[in-house]
């Protein structure tokens, strides 16, 4: 493993671990993930998978660190640090605020979609969008 990655990892864990203290909880991964699973709309973590974020083994998807962010109430920064990206964060839609975690899943879903089904899919949306406004 390269050593800017392994670094990486222990700087994620370290700022998670402060801003679960600084949130008012203890830094345990029985904490953690059942804070986490209250708060994150996708499949579940488990005891296991967030254990390994607090030891500094592996870093969380941008979904699930903007989850953690939105639950601790820090700036998503704060946990992957001071001009520190993802690659998830990369490869994300950019969607603003006001758009829940599940509206963003539907749209990455939409956006994976071939281009013909895609086009079926406005197309019911924009029918049904005509209905209801009448």
């Amino acid at each position: 493993m390269d050593k800017d990655a392994k670094a990486d990892k222990a700087l994620f864990a370290e700022r998670l671990r402060r801003a679960m203290v600084g949130a008012g909880l203890e830094p345990k991964a029985a904490v953690l993930e059942r804070g986490f699973n209250q708060n994150f709309y996708g499949e579940p973590m488990t005891l296991h998978g967030v254990a390994r974020w607090l030891k500094g083994e592996t870093v969380p998807p941008y979904a699930k660190v903007a989850a953690l962010a939105k639950w601790l109430k820090v700036p998503v920064e704060n946990l992957y640090g001071a001009g520190g990206r993802h690659a998830a964060e990369e490869a994300r839609p950019k969607f603003g605020p006001e758009i829940g975690y599940q509206e963003r899943e539907l749209f990455e879903a939409f956006l994976k979609l071939p281009a013909p089904q895609r086009r079926i899919v406005r197309e019911i949306i924009v029918a049904f969008s005509k209905s209801v406004g009448q």
